[in-house]
């Protein structure tokens, strides 16, 4: 376990750590991200007590969260923020663990690349996350209502339609031959109900 004890192996494990805590919360109850997680943590934990952690530096990789927020959150400074929380990253990361003399002991090309992906990737599929929840379905039955469509059979009362491309269950009040042209005036379920348009 000894080699554990490399800062730049700690900074990975603690990273790796963080990142599976993620996954963990977005992607639940796999087991996968969870064991990998319990793992992390409880190597990180035993590098953080043997090696010390930089104080200042990890409030400063805490504190990176708050630009992060804001980039999901504003349109203008999107990009400004979001260099912003990398370099605070960067800079907490390099100096996380120092040796006796205060000099960072995290390789800073090391720290550049982990930060650079990691906090490229969690951007990356926050914003997907959150663009998924405000997105409207595409399917949207209701937007169905005064399409055109075609009678593919006879509806006296009951028959079939295609409207935008795919077949519906359909019922009229009146009588529609196969091959006219119908509107659907309501939706019942996955049933519509249509008339048909005069020529």
């Amino acid at each position: 376990m000894e080699f554990l004890l490399n800062p730049n192996i700690a900074y990975v494990l603690i990273v790796a750590a963080a990142m599976l805590a993620l996954a963990s919360i977005v992607i639940p109850g796999t087991g996968v991200t969870e064991t990998g997680l319990v793992l992390c943590l409880g190597l990180a934990g035993y590098v953080a007590y043997s090696l010390g952690i930089n104080g200042w530096a990890l409030l400063v990789v805490s504190l990176s969260a708050i630009p992060f927020i804001f980039t999901l959150r504003s349109k203008a400074w999107r990009i400004p923020l979001l260099v912003l929380a990398i370099l605070m990253l960067i800079g907490g990361s390099v100096f996380l663990f120092v040796d006796e003399k205060g000099w960072p002991a995290v390789n800073p090309l090391l720290a550049t690349i982990v930060s650079i992906i990691s906090g490229g990737f969690t951007w990356f599929a926050a914003d997907r996350v959150i663009a998924a929840q405000r997105s409207q379905p595409s399917n949207d039955l209701n937007a169905l209502i005064g399409k055109i469509g075609e009678a593919r059979s006879e509806i006296n009362p009951d028959g079939s339609v295609q409207v935008n491309g795919e077949l519906w269950s359909a019922r009229s009040e009146t009588p529609i031959a196969e091959g006219s042209p119908v509107r659907v005036v309501q939706r019942e379920g996955f049933v519509l109900t249509v008339e048909k348009i005069s020529k």
